[in-house]
């Protein structure tokens, strides 16, 4: 059985295949076949061809090596208020931007969710700056109201959503101190009281 039955045929190899598949129609003796079934086969081959760049890809990023989880729980931590180890850390690993530790239970946290839930503005403003991914917790804690009331309106049971540890949106609204004062009151008008929910 040949290898290719196996499905153990690497990328390269299937690239080669495609090619041989085609210079095989040419020099097989019942070339005489029909146009008709000629074009079928060689289409099937320059499929192989074709999707040699995606398998080529996805390949590479297999053998892409996954950020190590101890650098990830040490960004997240230093993210709450160290922003020299934080641009350190960041330029040395960019992709630790939205990368997220789970403390387990169900209590996932981002660089930028650690710097929003304790209030630390300027590393939460780097972030973003960076092109971390917002959410409506920072949008709270910056006072966005034009983000956070339409949000709210189109999905209402985002008002009970818990951010890292279990912290509300009245929790953030709080850290935003004058900034984000009404959307505190906004938050507190549609019935939020608690500052922290538990997990689960």
């Amino acid at each position: 059985m040949s290898r290719i039955h196996l499905g153990i045929i690497n990328t390269k190899e299937f690239y080669q295949f495609g090619i041989l598949k085609i210079i095989r129609l040419f020099n097989h003796k019942s070339f005489n076949m029909r146009r008709k079934a000629f074009m079928k086969q060689a289409g099937l081959a320059l499929v192989g061809l074709g999707a040699y760049p995606l398998l080529s890809k996805a390949q590479d990023a297999q053998e892409e090596p996954q950020l190590d989880k101890k650098v990830v729980e040490e960004f997240v931590r230093i993210s709450h208020g160290k922003m020299d180890k934080v641009k350190e850390m960041l330029a040395e690993h960019p992709t630790l931007l939205n990368a997220a530790h789970d403390w387990r239970r169900g209590d996932f946290e981002t660089g930028l969710g650690a710097a929003s839930h304790v209030g630390n503005k300027p590393i939460v403003e780097y972030f973003l700056e960076q092109g971390a991914q917002a959410n409506i917790f920072t949008a709270v804690l910056l006072g966005k109201m034009e983000i956070v009331k339409p949000m709210l309106e189109t999905f209402p049971s985002t008002l009970h959503a818990k951010g890292p540890h279990g912290f509300t949106l009245l929790h953030h609204a709080n850290k935003g101190g004058d900034e984000a004062l009404e959307v505190k009151e906004y938050l507190e008008y549609l019935g939020l009281k608690k500052t922290k929910f538990d997990l689960y």
